[in-house]
């Protein structure tokens, strides 16, 4: 990698800083604060206490995706719960409750978010509500006139997922997906935001590093450079097959979850520390109204609420929420979904 390209690994963008702390009034730094402070009793005391609403809240546009990713429940095709679309007034009455105190809202759980027709309409009227907008996406669908109603919608951040450098490597992984088309919408969005003289949305190539990809790390950077993307972000994998092995375990130690044993086996590299600080601070919120705890209750097995039959503050502060933390709080490592958990072990570069 040129030295040039090293430079850009670990760079704090400030434009984007000052842009999420343009977001910061005096009410959300105050539920924030309350948030950190319950987070910490809860710790400390291991009783479960929740003073303020959520910082982060993940809203999934939809469940519909036009990949087939093989460790990812939509591209499988294998959820067990319902498939569909997320409706813009459901969305807005959620949201005109928890405006005063939400800073950033994530438009993505599973699924493709451009599938959904209603998606940009969504993040235009939140952008107007003063709330940090983030999206990711497989960009397959950003074509000019998408690009251009992106930057327009007042999208804060767009997350790519291009997990290879090469059409084969790419496909490996991303099946049906084809890299020239994640790469000519990420030139559309680079170009619509030099159009309108926009600074947002950031944007960000996301690569989902596995033991086919690892070796294109460099030549991404290089890429990012020559498309003019903002930032780039390396991830580590979640594989649920992972005890034996796993071909698309990188065999690079700081991009993977999972630590080789002596007899050969894996094992997750997260200690599983009875405490969380997304059980406190996010959630997620499905198409159809389902309040989980995280991303990684994908199936949604886990409901502690739902927005359509009471208020996100009755859920929030309910009886299944409490009962969801006081089991976090007493013995983490019984609870499915934090089996393979990724909170403490992601890389970032």
């Amino acid at each position: 990698m040129s030295s040039k390209n090293k430079k850009g690994k670990g760079k704090i963008h400030w434009a984007d800083v000052r842009n999420f702390a343009s977001k910061v009034s005096a009410r959300r730094f105050w539920n924030g604060l309350q948030v950190l402070g319950s987070f910490y009793y809860s710790k400390w005391t291991g009783k479960p206490v929740q003073w303020g609403l959520p910082i982060t809240l993940s809203f999934e546009p939809t469940t519909s995706c036009n990949l087939r990713c093989p460790e990812c429940p939509s591209g499988l095709r294998s959820f067990t719960r319902p498939t569909g679309m997320l409706k813009k007034e459901f969305f807005a009455e959620t949201i005109q409750e928890l405006e005063k105190s939400l800073l950033y809202l994530y438009f993505y759980f599973q699924g493709e978010p451009y599938l959904n027709p209603e998606f940009l309409d969504m993040v235009r009227y939140a952008s107007a509500k003063g709330i940090y907008t983030v999206t990711s996406t497989n960009a397959h669908y950003l074509n000019a006139k998408n690009a251009r109603a992106t930057v327009e919608s007042g999208l804060d951040r767009v997350i790519i997922s291009i997990d290879g450098t090469t059409q084969e490597t790419y496909q490996s992984y991303r099946i049906g997906g084809k890299l020239n088309k994640v790469l000519m919408g990420t030139a559309n969005l680079v170009e619509a935001k030099k159009e309108l003289g926009a600074k947002t949305p950031h944007i960000i190539f996301q690569f989902l590093v596995v033991r086919p990809n690892e070796h294109q790390i460099d030549e991404l950077y290089e890429l990012a450079e020559q498309y003019g993307v903002d930032e780039v972000t390396l991830k580590t994998a979640q594989v649920y097959e992972y005890e034996q092995g796993n071909p698309l375990i990188p065999t690079i130690d700081k991009y993977s979850r999972y630590a080789k044993q002596a007899d050969g086996s894996y094992k997750i590299k997260n200690k599983l520390l009875n405490h969380c600080w997304k059980l406190w601070h996010s959630c997620v919120v499905t198409w159809d109204g389902k309040i989980v705890p995280c991303c990684f209750d994908k199936d949604a097995t886990h409901q502690l609420g739902d927005v359509t039959a009471s208020s996100f503050a009755e859920a929030w502060q309910g009886e299944a929420y409490q009962q969801f933390r006081t089991k976090l709080l007493k013995s983490r490592k019984e609870i499915d979904i934090c089996a393979n958990c990724s909170e403490g072990t992601k890389v970032w570069a």
